[in-house]
């Protein structure tokens, strides 16, 4: 009997054993990630260029987009980000990305705002692009056209946002740069709104839709997790653009550095002061520099209204084209350039541009011009006015390309 226990025991550690041994040998097949990580290509990072349109209209712009597949390879989520700088560079990634989250996806699209901060997170830890937060979002800051996250070139940081949207937008990118992750864009790196096709689009792996913005990864091993781990910076650096909003980075600026504060009256160096032709009340009629850059228009409509409720500001590029009376003729009206128009008390601030004139995306088009800038010199002037084919849906993700505005936005103080 202490024979047949013995070798009943032995039969058993031996099962056990065999069994582990398989369990063992099962686990890096079970644990393998969704993509392979192997080692990185000889071949360099690719480039990143910067954000060129093709010339469709808004509603052959869905078409051709809806006829690109999603890709079929797996989509996983990006790993948890942790930002390794001090309290201070914290404070300015904090804001940087805020920036991005609220000036591309609106202040009251929490999801959109999501995606945003993702994109961002994902180019830190991508060999080709900047090593910092603010280094990603302000890439490009420098160019008219062409910056990769196209608030920071067009005009937009003239408009004040309240105080509770960069509170809550703080809170969301302080959560992101602790290890929230978006799951649903996965490891992407690109997107933009559903009514523009950029020239990269066809190149990228198309992943997923969030609203009515597609967001996208570069193709073969630089769209892998194993693309994704890179050294980071956490020297944040500071952002002159956000001192008006940011104590983090005005406290660190170099003595001397210029300010531009919304509604304080500053004209900044990218356009001479405009030569007021008229003035009715609070409405100015105005001539502006044809050597100046476009996105300067809003900046010096901004600073012309001053601390006005309701102001309306006009402008155009040659001084016989304006009218000599208001309300103005329908002449007038079609080679008018730019328009700014305030109305505090019932929070609506918008800048439009004549966008045969100066291409833009539609939703910052003057009715009529979205899509019909000519190659030469020719007049500013509208085609018929029609209601839009596309019209975005009020707190959709916008954007590397920027959100369609709703109609109305909120304004308050200075911050």
């Amino acid at each position: 009997m202490a024979v047949v226990f013995a070798l009943g025991l032995l039969l058993a550690i031996w099962a056990g054993s065999q069994a582990e041994r398989i369990r063992a040998m099962s686990i890096p097949v079970q644990v393998l990630p969704d993509i392979a990580e192997a080692p990185p290509p000889a071949i360099p990072p690719p480039a990143v260029e910067p954000l060129e349109l093709k010339d469709v209209a808004p509603q052959d712009a869905v078409a051709l987009n809806a006829a690109v597949p999603f890709s079929k390879a797996p989509n996983p989520a990006a790993r948890p980000f942790r930002f390794t700088g001090d309290p201070a560079a914290r404070a300015r990634a904090v804001d940087c990305l805020a920036a991005a989250m609220l000036y591309e996806a609106g202040t009251s699209d929490d999801t959109g705002q999501r995606a945003v901060a993702q994109v961002v997170l994902n180019r830190v830890r991508h060999p080709a692009f900047p090593k910092t937060v603010c280094g990603v979002v302000f890439q490009g800051q420098e160019r008219a056209t062409g910056c990769q996250f196209t608030f920071t070139c067009d005009g937009a940081l003239v408009r004040v946002l309240s105080e509770d949207a960069w509170t809550r937008a703080r809170k969301t990118a302080g959560a992101a740069l602790d290890g929230r992750v978006f799951a649903p864009v996965g490891y992407a790196t690109h997107y933009h709104t559903n009514w523009v096709v950029p020239y990269w689009s066809a190149s990228l792996d198309k992943l997923t839709a969030v609203g009515t913005h597609l967001f996208y990864r570069w193709a073969g091993w630089w769209g892998t997790p194993g693309a994704f781990r890179g050294a980071i910076s956490g020297a944040e650096p500071a952002v002159a653009r956000l001192a008006a909003f940011s104590e983090a980075h005005r406290g660190v600026l170099p003595e001397g550095s210029a300010i531009t504060i919304p509604n304080a009256g500053v004209i900044t160096a990218l356009a001479s002061a405009p030569r007021t032709l008229m003035q009715v009340g609070d409405t100015f009629v105005v001539t502006l520099d044809r050597r100046a850059a476009p996105d300067s228009f809003a900046t010096l409509a901004v600073s012309t209204c001053g601390a006005r409720s309701f102001c309306k500001f006009m402008g155009w590029i040659d001084a016989e084209d304006a009218p000599k009376a208001l309300p103005m003729d329908a002449l007038a009206a079609d080679r008018m350039a730019f328009t700014y128009l305030r109305m505090k008390d019932s929070g609506f601030e918008k800048a439009l541009w004549n966008c045969a004139k100066f291409p833009r995306e539609p939703v910052q088009c003057i009715r009529g011009t979205a899509g019909t800038a000519s190659k030469g010199n020719a007049m500013l002037r509208r085609q018929p006015a029609v209601p839009p084919a596309i019209e975005a849906p009020a707190g959709e993700l916008s954007g590397v390309r920027r959100r369609q505005e709703p109609a109305a936005v909120p304004l308050t103080s200075a911050q």
